[in-house]
C-alpha cells in the first residue's frame, strides 16, 4: 500500500468547512472545496509520491497495467482505473441530472464526434452509475416518485399555468415525460414569473419548503418544479442511496462517500446554469416510479458491510476495526482505502500505511488481502469482479 493524495475539485457549491473538518486542516478553507477524488480520473487524479514528487495514478496505471489492475480488469474494463472513489460536500445543491446506459454513452460519444465542442452531451463512451453512503445528515432528491402525488403537489399551489403539466401526471407514468418536456421547454422569457407565482404561494408543507429552498438559489430555472417530481430523501450517517442509468437525482447538501464508474458523462435536468439538452435527456431518463432510493448494505464479515449493486464496475466496503482486533478483507484488483475516523493501519502483505481520518493509500492489483488494524472506520473501494 502506497499513501494517495486525493485532488480537491473548488466547484461552487461546495463548502468551505467539511472536507477541512474531515482531514483536520484549519477551517474554514479560503474557498469551496466541494469533492475529494480519490481515484485515477484523467479530469482530476490523485497522486502517489515517488522520489519526493507527485506522480499523477493514472500516469502509473497507464505504465504498468498488469501491476496496478491485474489481467481480468483490463480484460473487461481495459487500460483504466474503472471506478472512482469521492467524498462530497454539498453546502447548495447541485444540478438535476441524469447518467446513460453504457449502450447510450458508446452511442452517444460517437455521434457527438460528429458535432460542434458546443454541442456534446458525452465525454467519454462509459456509462456512471453511482453509490452514495452518507457520512452526515444527508439531503438529496431522487429518482420519479408517484405522479399522482406529483399532481397533487403542483395542483396545491394553484397557478393554472401549471394545469397542463397537472393534467399530464394525473395520466400516470406514461405522462410523466410529457411533464418533465413541458417543465424544461417552458418559455424562456416566462420562467421566472412561473417559480415566483409557485413560491409566493399560500400553501405549507415539505414540497412548498422545498421549492422556496431552491428557487432562493436558482430563481426562475425550471428544474425547481422538476424537483418535486422526486423523491426528497434524508438520509442518516450510514445510509446509502443508488442511481442507476437513467434516473434524475440531484445532491442538496450533506457530506458523503461517493463511489461511481470512472465516467464524466452527465446529462443535465435543471438547477443550473449550464446547457440544458432536453431532448438527449428525455431520450436518456427512465420514466418510472422508483418505489425505495434506499439501498440496504449487507454483513460480509464480522465488522464489515457492503453496499450490493448491479454493476461490476466498483464494489464498495465499510471496515470498522474495534477492540484490537484486525480485519482481513480479501478483494480482487486494485483497491482504494479511505480513513473515515480513528487510526489505522493497511498493509497488503508489500507495505502498510498509517491512516488518519481523511487520508487515503492505494494498493496493486497483484498485492494480497488487506489487513486493517488499529480502531476506527474506512471505506475499501474496489473494482466488483468477485
Amino acid at each position: 500500500m502506497e499513501p494517495l493524495d486525493g485532488a480537491i475539485r473548488d466547484y461552487a457549491w461546495g463548502s468551505r468547512s467539511a472536507l477541512a473538518h474531515l482531514q483536520g486542516r484549519p477551517t474554514p478553507s479560503a474557498g469551496p472545496e466541494a469533492e475529494l477524488w480519490l481515484g485515477a480520473h484523467p479530469g482530476a487524479p490523485a497522486t502517489v509520491r515517488r522520489d519526493g514528487e507527485p506522480v499523477s495514478l493514472a500516469d502509473l496505471v497507464a505504465a504498468d497495467p498488469g501491476r496496478w489492475l491485474g489481467a481480468r480488469v483490463v480484460e473487461r474494463f481495459g487500460v483504466r482505473l474503472p471506478f472512482l472513489l469521492k467524498v462530497l460536500a454539498a453546502e447548495s445543491p447541485l444540478s438535476l441530472q441524469a447518467h446513460p446506459d453504457a449502450a447510450q454513452a458508446r452511442a452517444g460519444h460517437a455521434a457527438d464526434a460528429q458535432r460542434p465542442a458546443a454541442e456534446r452531451n458525452y465525454a467519454d463512451p462509459h456509462h456512471k452509475p453511482e453509490l452514495l453512503v452518507a457520512l452526515s445528515p444527508f439531503e438529496a432528491l431522487c429518482g420519479f416518485r408517484d405522479p399522482a402525488e406529483s399532481a397533487g403537489a403542483l395542483a396545491a399551489f394553484g397557478v393554472p399555468a401549471l394545469e397542463p403539466v397537472v393534467a399530464a401526471l394525473r395520466g400516470g407514468t406514461t405522462g410523466l415525460a410529457e411533464a418533465v418536456r413541458l417543465l424544461l421547454s417552458w418559455p424562456q422569457a416566462e420562467r421566472s414569473a412561473l417559480v415566483a407565482a409557485v413560491v409566493a404561494a399560500d400553501v405549507a408543507g415539505p414540497d412548498a419548503e422545498l421549492a422556496r429552498s431552491l428557487a432562493a438559489d436558482y430563481p426562475g430555472d425550471p428544474g425547481v418544479l422538476v424537483a418535486l417530481l422526486l423523491h426528497h430523501v434524508r438520509l442518516a450517517p450510514g445510509e446509502a442511496i443508488w442511481m442507476p442509468a437513467g434516473n434524475l437525482h440531484a445532491y442538496l447538501r450533506g457530506l458523503g462517500v461517493e463511489v461511481m464508474a470512472a465516467s464524466d458523462n452527465v446529462l443535465r435536468g435543471g438547477l443550473t446554469p449550464k446547457r440544458v439538452d432536453v431532448d438527449e435527456l428525455l431520450r436518456v431518463l427512465r420514466f418510472e416510479v422508483l418505489e425505495d432510493p434506499l439501498v440496504a448494505p449487507q454483513e460480509v464479515a464480522a465488522g464489515v458491510l457492503r453496499w450490493p449493486v448491479p454493476v461490476d464496475d466498483f464494489a464498495l466496503h465499510r471496515v470498522t476495526v474495534a477492540g484490537g482486533v484486525p480485519v482481513r478483507l480479501a478483494v480482487p484488483g486494485p483497491r482504494v482505502v479511505l480513513c473515515r475516523a480513528g487510526r489505522l493501519s493497511v498493509d497488503d502483505g508489500r507495505g502498510a500505511v498509517a491512516l488518519a481520518p481523511g487520508q487515503a493509500a492505494v494498493g496493486a492489483a497483484e498485492a494480497g488481502p488487506l489487513v486493517l488494524a488499529g480502531a476506527g472506520e474506512a471505506y475499501v473501494a474496489t473494482a466488483g469482479l468477485d
